[in-house]
């Protein structure tokens, strides 16, 4: 008989109360509903069901039956008559499918699916439901096939049929291909594979419907590393044998998610690779998720995890800065010096600092050339001046005075506040390449004006929370009470919870007492990575945050780069769009 594919969701989606039950609900106090179906074979279409067997258990006590005849609407197959020894004449007086399935659906309510081979039969009653406008409740779905095939070895059966299996564990109802018959032997069995289950430490539900899955051995064997978490916010540490961390992640569930590591619905192969060099996993519980996130990045920054892709050199960013002397060029840099006045970032690479230095060329005539200029001696001109690219202060040809008017100028104003002239230039710039039809061009252009835009946008929302010697905020908890979150100069110093029902403010005066201290610094991100300043904006421009308490003001310029983010996120887009149909 033809199979449909049919695909569990993984358990991590799964809500207690929602059509289901808790998966961490012990094997012994869990519903089970087995059943069992006769059809006329074939693919699932929404008919075929001839017969419904289902038994209701719980602890090994059976709690009800539901078995029925269902005439299918269409003629039976000779070969489906011999083996199941239904006739059409015994079909004729029988409800129809759409008949049954409401006492069906509500007899599988509260209670994990158990069938044998569970994608045919459960492809045949979603698809009977669909045909007949009837919403699949979606349980729990245990195969007791593919469990026999983790718990059983070929030694001891030489296959997972069902009447393999009956034999096995000496059924008290042997399989006849009768639904209900079918039905209680799968009931034996499941009780027999449950019994099994201890000796690999499945206990609840959810390790069991997992256990089934295609873990891998290594998930299996360390799946003990996951027990004994907290069910809290923070961050959690997969550790070597020599203590050395190898993986850092964060969660509002710590148990949870760690648990999940260990399901068939983890398929990365570098977290394979992990799992088998991990030998404990330890876990620093927080007060919300704010902390938690800034906790995790600042373990990957210290320690580096060979595991983590992202966030494990926060110190390696590049600035964009004028240089000293006569007549300043752009120069990328790994970090600027308390005298330096003009400057624009933190960049994460080379080429976002150098996309960002080529629209500020485009727009203003800044020299790009590496030679240290003198205001006494006249150096060869390259061949930028002879193209009208720039000024040629090499050679004298413009005064100091008037390039920083021209170049160096606009520069400093669109950092530090206004981006307007170097906005008008690049979006000139980009009008007429496109009339000219050199569109190519006129898209690169387009890439530096984003690039600009970005990083003037990013740099002056920083320094707008960085410039805050403390800021207090909070936000409702959910089940009752206020997160609170304590920044200093752009760094979270200090967080708690207050409790429910009770004022917030004995909780600040404590996280402020116990907060860490953070004296302010150059630049736009002084005390903390740009990570993570971001990450406590993100948290404080929630519609739901509070402000409790401020230093001094919190604002940006009037005239700033943050009016441009429409012009920013339209020129992302076109990007975007380009890229994705200039994709083979």
């Amino acid at each position: 008989m033809a199979q449909t594919e049919y695909v569990q969701e993984p358990l991590a989606g799964f809500v207690p109360g929602a059509g289901g039950i808790d998966p961490a609900l012990p094997l012994y106090a869990t519903t089970f509903v087995v059943v069992d179906l006769e059809t006329t074979g074939g693919s699932p279409d929404g008919g075929g069901i001839t017969e419904i067997g289902a038994v209701k258990v719980r602890g090994g006590e059976e709690l009800g039956v539901l078995a029925t005849l269902v005439n299918p609407g269409v003629p039976i197959p000779p070969f489906i008559t011999v083996l199941t020894g239904i006739t059409e004449a015994m079909l004729v007086p029988a409800p129809p499918i759409e008949q049954v399935l409401p006492s069906f659906l509500e007899f599988v309510t509260d209670a994990v699916l158990v069938a044998h081979n569970a994608p045919y039969d459960v492809g045949f009653l979603k698809a009977a439901c669909a045909k007949h406008g009837y919403r699949w409740p979606n349980p729990r779905v245990l195969d007791t096939a593919a469990l026999a095939r983790r718990v059983l070895t070929r030694d001891e059966v030489p296959n997972r049929k069902l009447g393999t299996l009956a034999a096995y564990f000496r059924t008290a109802t042997q399989p006849t291909h009768r639904a209900l018959d079918d039905a209680r032997a799968t009931v034996d069995v499941l009780h027999g594979l449950i019994a099994r289950l201890g000796g690999h430490r499945v206990d609840t539900v959810g390790d069991a419907i997992e256990f089934a899955r295609a873990v891998t051995p290594t998930q299996r064997r360390k799946r003990h590393l996951a027990e004994g978490l907290p069910r809290a916010p923070g961050v959690y540490i997969f550790r070597a044998a020599d203590d050395r961390p190898l993986y850092v992640g964060t969660s509002g569930d710590i148990a949870t998610r760690v648990r999940s590591y260990f399901t068939a619905s983890e398929k990365r192969a570098r977290i394979s690779e992990m799992l088998a060099a991990a030998e404990r996993v330890e876990a620093v519980e927080c007060a919300h998720s704010l902390e938690a996130e800034v906790r995790e990045l600042r373990l990957i920054g210290a320690h580096a995890p060979p595991y983590n892709r992202r966030s494990k050199f926060p110190e390696r960013v590049l600035w964009l800065k004028l240089t000293d002397g006569p007549y300043p060029r752009l120069s990328v840099v790994r970090a600027i010096a308390p005298g330096d006045a003009a400057y624009l970032g933190p960049f994460s690479s080379r080429r976002a600092a150098e996309l960002a230095a080529a629209g500020f060329h485009d727009a203003v005539p800044l020299r790009q050339c590496t030679h240290r200029l003198s205001l006494r001696t006249v150096t060869p001109a390259c061949a930028l001046a002879e193209l009208g690219r720039c000024p040629a202060p090499c050679e004298h040809r413009i005064s100091p005075e008037e390039y920083d008017d021209r170049a160096v100028a606009p520069f400093r104003t669109a950092t530090a506040t206004d981006p307007q002239p170097v906005v008008d230039a690049l979006l000139a710039r980009i009008d007429a390449l496109s009339d000219a039809r050199r569109y190519e061009e006129a898209a690169v252009a387009r890439s530096r004006l984003a690039a600009v835009l970005r990083a003037t946008v990013r740099m002056q929302r920083l320094t707008a929370l960085t410039g805050i010697a403390e800021l207090v905020a909070a936000r409702p908890a959910a089940h009752g009470g206020w997160e609170l979150a304590l920044v200093r100069h752009g760094r979270l110093a200090g967080a708690g919870v207050s409790p429910p029902g009770v004022h917030p403010r004995p909780t600040i005066t404590a996280i402020r007492a116990t907060a860490e201290t953070v004296l302010p610094g150059h630049g736009p991100v002084p005390r903390a990575s740009a990570e993570e300043t971001e990450r406590v904006l993100s948290w404080l421009e929630r519609p739901e945050t509070r402000l409790v308490e401020m230093s001094s003001g919190w604002a940006s310029p009037v005239a700033g780069a943050g009016r441009f983010r429409d012009l920013l996120s339209k020129a992302e887009k076109a990007a975007s769009q380009q890229s994705s149909t200039e994709r083979p």
